[in-house]
């Protein structure tokens, strides 16, 4: 890395053309930063609830893609933010495909608007007053600041366009066309001169600005600019599908593949057609009166090979995403999440859901924690099943008047802590990250769902913590004869216990009205504080009639304690649903499988 800073730094003093051409593309490149910044700051999270609402029709996703891309002038972020929401669960693979075919027709738009400036127009006239509006508008109020951020992004890209032009205009002698091969070799040359190119700058749109102004200034011939720009698609494809492989969950992985997919196969299509699209090009331009103007035929061929290839696939759309299913399929959930026989090597559980890509927006982000929330819940019931002796899956698990449940105990538990150490704190601590790493401006409605899933995560390793105090005494009575009144206690504790986290589950994943939804919690609050209190009563009747000694029940007490803590943080986490509707979508603490169990 230090050597090719150093190399570069040298370049820079070898040629002063050089040193604009790159400051140039430096410029272009923080402008599109900042631009992009500006429109989401000031769109606030109406970005993402148009993308979330876009999907409903195969055009309105094209509408929105197209829209987007032109606004953000990035097909790439557009396409990034898409895979976002789709690893989040907030849009359909369908309606992301439809999105993603907006995209590439969107990025046209700013090809366009190069072209029709042409190469005699001085962007800088215009870029000057912008720069002075921005950086005044940035000494204001939030909103301020976000058109103040927009108008910087402008004027640096058209001041970087300008410093481009100039640089290109350096190397007057500079003839790329004689470095052409003949035929489809020279062709397939300079489509990967442009794959490279945008997989280096990140931007296709650069690609495409930096090969108008070799255009324009004629180091360049028509058929090779064309080339470069059928491999800046090809460039964009494998960029944002490499980002998106790694990144992304499954579903969001399949979005990449699909965009590696249509870009690829247009490329391929583009390029075995680019004689008769060259002549056609060429021709529309005499057709409409514009003459021999090589920068509109850039742009027509651009906008003209990306229509073709949505034309091709949009009939396709249902077809090419059961393919993706088929090719990625969903893991299967598995039975046992880790093995504790003899000789087993430990895995630790880490998050399943907080991929990088879902912190592109607030939103997906959030559905990302909802979903993450889910998954470690999940585990602290069976952490808390462990630690009652009973069977992981509590809520699929034998029956209050089981004698399973009634039965001496016969083995030693897995020990909560291990569990806890295992299972939960590795979860725990991948969740805490993916919320530092979140930088994304939030409403207070999403402020308040990230403090309260901030608490709810707390919350679930604490009542693990008090399972494990609750294990150690619940082993050593429930190990008494029958006819002990400590061991009746015990049992009768447990079996609350289990029936309790069976009606939270239930209630959590149950499909009714809402007020009907809030009579049940009201009827499971008053079932809970009934308990209490009966226990409480039967206990002090046990020492009055001689039944338990002091030191027994203040045993019981401190586990009921225990145990009531345990409860009160599950209803908790289950009431997260009335503040933030994604939890209750996905269905907290729902799922068919043990995620521990013991060997």
């Amino acid at each position: 890395m230090v050597l090719a800073l150093a190399a570069l730094a040298w370049s820079f003093w070898w040629s002063s053309g050089w040193l604009q051409l790159c400051a140039g593309l430096a410029l272009f490149l923080f402008g599109m930063q900042s631009l992009e910044q500006g429109l989401k700051n000031l769109a606030g999270g109406r970005l993402e609830q148009w993308l979330g609402k876009s999907t409903s029709t195969p055009f309105k996703g094209l509408l929105f893609g197209s829209v987007a891309s032109l606004l953000l002038q990035s097909s790439t972020l557009v396409s990034l933010l898409t895979i976002a929401f789709l690893s989040a669960g907030l849009i359909t693979l369908v309606g992301s495909i439809a999105v993603l075919f907006g995209a590439n027709l969107g990025a046209t738009s700013g090809i366009w608007l190069l072209a029709l400036a042409g190469q005699n127009i001085s962007m800088s006239k215009v870029a000057m007053p912008l720069l002075v509006f921005g950086i005044l508008l940035g000494m204001s109020g939030d909103r301020g600041k976000a058109v103040g951020r927009l108008l910087l992004g402008i004027s640096l890209i058209f001041m970087g366009i300008d410093e481009i032009k100039s640089g290109f205009s350096s190397f007057g002698d500079l003839r790329l066309d004689r470095y052409s091969a003949d035929g489809a070799m020279g062709a397939l040359l300079f489509v990967g001169v442009g794959t490279l190119i945008t997989v280096v700058v990140q931007s296709s749109h650069a690609t495409l600005m930096l090969t108008l102004a070799a255009l324009a200034s004629q180091q360049l011939a028509l058929d090779q600019a064309l080339a470069i720009a059928i491999g800046s698609n090809l460039g964009s494809a494998v960029s944002t599908g490499v980002m998106g492989l790694i990144g992304s969950a499954r579903s969001g992985q399949r979005l990449a593949v699909a965009h590696m997919v249509f870009n690829g196969t247009t490329t391929v299509i583009a390029f075995f057609l680019l004689p008769p699209m060259t002549w056609l090009v060429v021709h529309a331009t005499g057709w409409m009166g514009m003459g021999d103007n090589t920068l509109i035929q850039l742009a027509m061929f651009h906008t003209l090979f990306n229509a073709m290839g949505v034309l091709v696939f949009w009939p396709f759309q249902q077809q090419l995403a059961q393919a993706l299913e088929r090719w990625l399929p969903d893991a299967q959930e598995p039975s046992v999440l880790i093995e504790t026989g003899a000789g087993q090597v430990v895995q630790l559980t880490r998050a399943r859901y907080l991929q990088t890509t879902s912190l592109q927006t607030a939103e997906s982000a959030s559905s990302a924690v909802a979903k993450e929330l889910q998954h470690m819940a999940r585990l602290a019931l069976e952490v808390v099943a462990h630690a009652l002796y009973a069977p992981p899956d509590v809520r699929h698990g034998p029956e209050r008047e089981d004698p399973q449940l009634r039965s001496r105990l016969e083995h030693q538990a897995i020990n909560a802590d291990v569990l806890y150490r295992n299972h939960i704190k590795g979860v725990y601590a991948d969740l805490l990250e993916f919320m530092g790493r979140m930088d994304q401006p939030l409403d207070g409605a999403q402020q308040a769902f990230w403090h309260s899933s901030q608490v709810a995560a707390f919350q679930l390793v604490d009542a693990v913590k008090d399972a494990h105090r609750l294990q150690r005494n619940m082993h050593k009575f429930l190990m008494q004869p029958d006819d002990s009144a400590a061991r009746s206690s015990y049992l009768e504790l447990r079996l609350y216990m289990l029936q309790t986290l069976r009606d939270i589950h239930a209630l959590s994943v149950a499909d009714m009205p809402e007020s009907q939804w809030t009579q049940e919690l009201h009827a499971l609050d008053a079932s809970i504080a009934a308990f209490d209190a009966q226990f409480r009563k039967h206990l002090f009747a046990a020492i009055r009639g001689g039944l338990l000694d002091s030191l027994t029940v203040s045993s019981l007490m401190n586990d009921l304690g225990f145990a009531q803590t345990i409860i009160h943080v599950l209803r908790q986490v289950l009431l997260l649903g009335e503040g933030h509707e994604a939890i209750r979508q996905q269905q907290l603490l729902m799922g068919d499988a043990p995620l521990i169990q013991a060997a």
